[in-house]
């Protein structure tokens, strides 16, 4: 049973478009973002998770154009189980990214649970004429990417000490790297939509901006960013369940150009965590966007494909 939609004039995004948070409207140049996002952890270090989750979180705020103003912990620890420094640990990796986004800490909640998790209530601040949407993409629009793929794939590996410290402090930084620096930069531009790739992979997410938008959202295969050993483990089997979820429930909406390796395949459907914005914005824009972002620092930022027609929602795959 699917609950009741909100028609509160000023619910400028509510359910309707599966977007990253929702946009209420307090005033004619004033708007609140709210979202939240937790989970259990996916890598070792109790710092380095706390980080993650927090990036994680904020991360919503970004794709709908906004910025973070305060944050509130959401907190499951087994008391009496896991030693209290892990919590600290967790809770200061969380107030370092707060900070970093220019937020303040305003509380929080915690239980007593056999199960850790942790992540954020986020409020955020955005003009109700500058919020983006996935809803919003257009024939002709670029796709740019701005975070390499893996994420999941390669939490896996870590989990079974598969990979090099290298390759694990690599893809830990992506992760907790926040999506403040790549939004800054494209708010000077025509983004037309937005969103940031996480839990449904980059081909569940295209596929929520294709419905959203009424178009086909296509994609070149090889022009999208991947971490280092990701192509090997993906080979290897190292794909977590929720990405073979998201391949399989975006399958009736994929169109294959030509034929693409499964393993890409999988990359593309990989569960990812904090992972980057999905921008589309108006193509004679885009070349100049690339190199601003690439000049901020995001030098593994891509253009990865292009909004081709209206249609019912479709990705295509070059």
């Amino acid at each position: 049973m699917e609950l009741p939609r909100e028609t509160d004039p000023n619910l400028i995004v509510g359910q309707e478009t599966s977007d990253d948070a929702g946009v209420y409207r307090l005033s004619d140049d004033l708007a609140l973002i709210q979202t939240l996002d937790f989970f259990t952890p996916i890598v070792n270090d109790p710092y380095d998770f706390g980080r993650i989750a927090a990036a994680n979180a904020l991360s919503d705020v970004y794709a709908m154009g906004g910025r973070p103003l305060t944050a509130m912990n959401i907190v499951c620890f087994p008391i009496g189980k896991m030693d209290k420094w892990i919590l600290k640990e967790i809770l200061r990796g969380g107030l370092e990214k707060i900070h970093e986004a220019g937020a303040v800490l305003a509380g929080g909640h915690s239980v007593d649970d056999v199960e850790l998790k942790y992540g954020l209530s986020v409020t955020g601040l955005v003009s109700p004429q500058k919020v983006w949407t996935n809803a919003g993409a257009q024939p002709g629009d670029a796709l740019i990417l701005t975070k390499p793929l893996g994420t999941g794939i390669l939490a896996t590996a870590i989990k079974g000490g598969l990979i090099s410290p290298e390759v694990e402090k690599q893809v830990i930084d992506v992760m907790a790297t926040l999506n403040n620096t790549a939004a800054e930069v494209v708010s000077t531009y025509a983004v037309h939509a937005c969103t940031d790739i996480t839990g449904f992979g980059l081909l569940g997410h295209a596929l929520e901006m294709a419905l959203a938008s009424k178009v086909t959202v296509s994609i070149e295969v090889h022009k999208v960013p991947v971490l280092s050993e990701v192509l090997d483990h993906a080979g290897m089997g190292l794909v977590p369940a929720g990405s073979y979820a998201n391949r399989n429930f975006c399958a009736s909406h994929v169109r294959e150009v030509a034929s693409i390796d499964p393993t890409y395949l999988d990359i593309l459907a990989d569960a990812q965590t904090s992972g980057g914005l999905f921008i589309a914005l108006a193509g004679n824009e885009a070349e100049q966007a690339l190199g601003d972002l690439k000049a901020a620092g995001l030098q593994e930022v891509e253009l990865v494909g292009r909004v081709v027609d209206n249609s019912a929602g479709v990705i295509e795959l070059k």
